[in-house]
């Protein structure tokens, strides 16, 4: 017997907020190590610890058969979306403040509704074209154009690494509301998890030696290929923490897109920014300057007044559809 629609709403959210609770905490710790570690060396420890939480939720949610699939191309192709949207964004945070990236990733929402247009055949309307062109106004406020490159505190390519980092997380959010129907997500995590592992050792057979940089490197590209280190005494437990916290987010943003519509739930993720901002003015001591707080604003703002959009006319085309019933 099924849930009814509304507890499974319900249940969508409570899996959000944990999941983006979680992504917070996640993110916090990486800037942390960020100055020690190099990122293959960090996602592989995170993810390797992930998978086999992950695996113990698969066997309370059926067992390894539920790990089969009849599109593991699909599966492949979230992962490699999954892994390149965290992997820029964890560059990123390295060198930028954990808010201004966080915000800047916030504009994944309204590449979605874009992406809706081409991939799900969803007709958008002039108002929520007219939102998205409104947030993408406040991604440009924040990458602030006018200013000289001397001025801006890190190069301009490293800040439009949280806007490439939103626009594969949206085409993963498409493909997860496609493939949750038929696959649990516990599987879902252990696709995602695994995926991670693969990249990391790819990374570390290039680069693991650290041969690749030098101490004049930039810092996001000594964080992206230093060489391996052992942890320093303490930081193990920081990696176990992230290994538990990636099992959890990928099961609970997993869980959440699979029991509710993406417009139920999604507006909850904005939760992340004001997380974003108490956890780097908490522990770095970094409040968003003046232009990115505009950008906050603006981003929340069209992404907010899209979902809702989104879910008035879902609820006016359920209406038409139960009225032509009778």
């Amino acid at each position: 017997m099924t849930a009814a629609p509304s507890n499974r709403a319900a249940l969508g959210v409570l899996f959000v907020l944990l999941g983006v609770f979680c992504i917070s905490i996640n993110d916090m710790l990486i800037k942390r190590l960020s100055g020690d570690y190099p990122l293959h060396q960090i996602v592989f420890a995170r993810s390797t610890i992930g998978i086999l939480f992950s695996l113990i939720l698969v066997q309370i949610e059926g067992g390894l058969r539920i790990l089969k699939t009849r599109h593991p191309g699909l599966h492949l192709l979230r992962g490699i979306l999954i892994v390149l949207s965290n992997m820029t964004f964890f560059v990123a945070i390295a060198v930028l403040p954990l808010a201004e990236a966080t915000a800047l990733f916030f504009a994944a929402p309204l590449f979605i509704t874009l992406l809706s247009i081409p991939v799900l055949g969803e007709k958008v309307g002039p108002l929520r074209i007219g939102a998205v062109i409104f947030g993408f106004v406040g991604v440009l406020i924040m990458q602030r154009p006018w200013a000289e490159a001397d001025a801006l505190e890190v190069n301009r390519l490293v800040l439009l690494l949280p806007v490439l980092s939103a626009l594969t997380y949206a085409f993963n959010q498409v493909l997860t509301r496609k493939l949750g129907v038929e696959s649990k997500a516990s599987a879902m995590a252990v696709y995602i998890q695994s995926t991670f592992i693969i990249v990391a050792l790819g990374f570390y057979l290039i680069a693991g030696d650290g041969r690749l940089v030098t101490d004049e490197s930039p810092a996001s590209l000594q964080f992206l290929l230093r060489a391996w280190i052992w942890p320093q005494p303490g930081d193990e437990w920081v990696f176990l923490g992230l290994g538990i916290n990636a099992g959890i987010i990928g099961y609970s943003l997993s869980q959440a897109y699979r029991l509710a519509d993406a417009a139920t739930v999604a507006p909850f993720e904005y939760v992340g920014l004001p997380l974003a901002v108490f956890w780097g003015f908490v522990i770095f001591g970094d409040l968003p300057m003046i232009e990115v707080w505009i950008g906050i604003t603006m981003i929340l703002a069209a992404g907010l007044f899209v979902f809702l959009r989104e879910h008035q006319k879902a609820k006016a085309l359920a209406r038409t559809e139960v009225k032509s019933r009778y």
